[in-house]
């Protein structure tokens, strides 16, 4: 082979391989979250952050603490539960993300569409579940602000995650017991959309006969 065609079969292999290489690259970028699925996840976690935050600012001791019945759960308790469950739920995500096993093909399947169903269903209060006995309010805080402290520093930290994560969310996939397999980015989705779910009981407390003015 003469010089100038092994340096045009050498430049020919070169471009193949770099092409070779983007696309091995391209397919790996596409694994993890696009830029539309992270800014669709801090939005909705801000704006539900601040309705929270919102629902419990300025409240006497008297307002936290007021039941509506002697199986309701007070403002105090709503938030105690809030706060556990960011980290609880957070701690589900990262256990699907640091499994070795990628979901199956059946699996995955089972997650399509499912963005919309987490984010306008568990909100929906007419729909009742009981806690996990793990983050059943447990009154550990004599403080209720001790609470909002707690679930400010964690959703912090899960947005700034979504922010900057390259694990591959959409390929790992967990059971909800209501809603069945949800992929980790629909877990994420449904962190933020319990902090909703429980700032409605939040308010359907402060709508209940007796609550105090101050």
């Amino acid at each position: 082979m003469s010089l100038s065609r092994r340096r045009a079969f050498l430049s020919l292999s070169t471009a193949a391989a770099a092409s070779m290489a983007g696309a091995r690259s391209a397919f790996a970028a596409g694994q993890v979250l696009t830029q539309g699925e992270r800014d669709r996840a801090m939005s909705h976690m801000h704006g539900t952050s601040k309705l929270f935050l919102d629902s419990v600012a300025g409240l006497s001791a008297a307002q936290w603490n007021f039941k509506a019945g002697p199986d309701r759960w007070s403002i105090a308790e709503c938030a105690e539960h809030i706060a556990a469950s960011e980290t609880f739920i957070f701690g589900v995500i990262q256990q699907m993300v640091k499994s070795p096993n990628a979901a199956s093909a059946e699996d995955l399947a089972k997650t399509k569409g499912k963005d919309e169903v987490v984010i306008k269903g568990v909100p929906d209060r007419t729909q009742k579940f009981q806690a996990p006995e793990p983050i059943k309010p447990k009154k550990m805080a004599s403080d209720p602000l001790d609470y909002v402290a707690k679930f400010k520093t964690a959703r912090f930290a899960n947005i700034a995650y979504v922010e900057k994560t390259q694990d591959p969310l959409r390929e790992k996939v967990g059971p909800h017991p209501a809603l069945g397999p949800l992929d980790a980015y629909q877990w994420m989705l449904l962190l933020s959309a319990h902090t909703e779910r429980h700032t409605l009981q939040i308010l359907e407390v402060k709508q209940a006969a007796g609550y105090p003015a101050a």
